[in-house]
């Protein structure tokens, strides 16, 4: 197999990721517009409530995953096969656990969904047969997934993301036939739940056929060995249960507060955060097998470097997407959707504050997850979760659905915003945190002049609906690019930043 560059692995994640998931968007709203005119918004709150519940069960995975592409990056270096089969063969052995005990905890919550649901979705088909079906394509995860971490410690996630793709808009084209088809949503979930199996089921037949060692029997890790793994999981469990407390508990309290219809609505706004933050974490997990191999292989000084280049471009990307959201999601969702679904503006508003928020942390996660900075910030990460829980029933219940936001952004800025990049700076950078603050303070203030600017170049729009949503999109972009590129124009990260697609682009030509 022919070796290459971070670099060109680096483009090669990136690339496939964009390409793959601008597609699949396509594809995937296609197919959301549809299931928004043929079934009704309670259909919406019901996939938005169980999808947050399974995340809740995913708490079972407590991090494993990231522990052992961690555990992975030295064996890779040193092509220390009989370690990496070890490794895998201990990965598999604990994804099997984790399966059938999400099962089960899955199973025996069944009896209590009455419990969140106080009044009866308009919706034809049994509550608890929906549920199960969710169900089943979790657990059957859990059997195959487990091989995508050897391909992303391989530096080979373009792999990973293009089988996701592939696969998932296969999905989308089936789904979207049979919706108008025959308007049955169980049919819908049951192609949901193959389509996941065969996806998981076709990446674990690639990393079998490419690295077929990793089947062979070999030795066992040693009890050190083990003890660091589980030491990292540990830290990761706490860390992943601060995060479902916090991401995963929005749509209950909405649905407890406001009625499962409330979920629909708000489901079509965080749908447009959803794809771009996952757009933009493409391009994060497509550098993570890199920046391993970064740390790993050399200095400090180069690794702050890139730090800095990989912080901006988070702030760029993050920053620009935050203000379209907060501008442009309301014309999307009339559009769309129908003006009945159309949310009033401070709503957008509290999304794209929070997605930027969260999105902000991408880099200094990235360099946490390739240095092992797992067991810092492990506890104080508890108390995002509890602060959002209070916060949720004191806004909620004064607020509603915007208090419910409000409140995960609130949480986060106190604890894990804060705290995830002082990690890094301290126990990894080894440089002064104050730094790292400084610069976040220069980009909001920035970002708030920038919000401004669109704000009131966007209210003077009162053109037809699709001239509005093109007018808005380019005013948000051209006052964001040009106010960022003036900004940094001259910034040493900046200047790395060009230097790097320049040398990107060199590479290309010579391909």
């Amino acid at each position: 197999m022919k070796e290459r560059s971070r670099t060109e692995y680096s483009l090669l994640n990136i690339f496939t990721g964009i390409f793959g998931y601008g597609i699949n968007t396509i594809v995937g709203f296609i197919c959301r517009i549809l299931f928004v005119r043929i079934l009704s918004a309670d259909y919406l709150g019901i996939s938005g409530l169980f999808t947050n519940i399974l995340s809740m069960l995913s708490l079972a995975e407590l991090g494993i995953s990231s522990a052992i592409t961690y555990a992975l990056y030295k064996p890779i270096a040193n092509d220390d096969k009989k370690k990496i089969a070890a490794i895998m063969q201990f990965y598999k052995k604990a994804y099997i656990v984790i399966g059938l005990l999400v099962g089960i905890v899955g199973i025996a919550i069944l009896p209590f969904l009455n419990l969140i649901i106080h009044e009866p979705p308009a919706v034809k088909e049994n509550i608890y047969m929906i549920y199960f079906l969710y169900l089943l394509g979790s657990v059957l995860s859990y059997f195959y997934s487990y091989k995508s971490s050897l391909l992303t410690a391989m530096q080979r996630n373009y792999i990973v993301i293009g089988y996701s793709y592939i696969i998932t808009i296969m999905q989308n084209i089936i789904q979207i036939a049979v919706l108008a088809l025959t308007h049955k949503y169980i049919l819908y979930l049951v192609i949901q739940v193959i389509f996941g199996f065969l996806y998981n089921f076709s990446i674990s037949y690639k990393a079998d056929k490419d690295y077929p060692y990793i089947n062979q029997k070999t030795t066992s890790l040693n009890k050190e060995e083990t003890r660091g793994i589980f030491k990292n999981i540990k830290a990761l469990a706490v860390y992943k249960l601060s995060g479902v407390l916090v991401n995963s508990t929005d749509n209950i309290a909405i649905t407890f507060f406001r009625g499962i219809k409330t979920v629909g609505f708000a489901s079509n706004y965080t749908l447009f955060s959803s794809i771009l933050n996952t757009l933009i974490t493409q391009i994060f997990n497509s550098l993570t097998g890199s920046v391993g191999n970064l740390i790993a292989s050399t200095n400090e000084d180069k690794q702050y470097k890139f730090f800095k280049v990989l912080n901006l471009a988070n702030f760029w990307l993050y920053g620009w997407a935050a203000i379209g959201m907060a501008f442009v999601s309301g014309d999307l969702v009339h559009m769309l959707y129908g003006n009945q679904y159309v949310m009033d503006l401070k709503i957008p508003i509290i999304l794209a504050l929070n997605f930027y928020s969260i999105g902000m942390i991408h880099a200094s996660y990235t360099y946490k997850s390739a240095m092992g900075l797992f067991q810092y910030g492990q506890y104080i990460l508890i108390f995002t979760g509890i602060i959002n829980l209070a916060l949720d029933i004191v806004l909620g219940r004064q607020f509603g659905t915007f208090g419910i936001f409000l409140a995960t952004m609130i949480a986060r800025l106190l604890t894990n915003l804060w705290y995830e990049p002082y990690a890094v700076y301290k126990y990894g950078l080894k440089k002064n945190p104050v730094l790292y603050f400084i610069r976040q303070l220069v980009f909001s203030i920035i970002l708030v002049i920038i919000g401004l600017i669109c704000w009131k170049l966007c209210s003077l729009c009162h053109f037809k609906i699709m001239v509005n949503i093109i007018v808005k999109i380019i005013i948000c972009s051209v006052v964001t690019n040009i106010m960022i590129i003036v900004c940094f124009w001259h910034s040493e990260e900046f200047k790395y930043f060009l230097n790097k697609i320049t040398n990107i682009l060199k590479i290309n030509r010579r391909g």
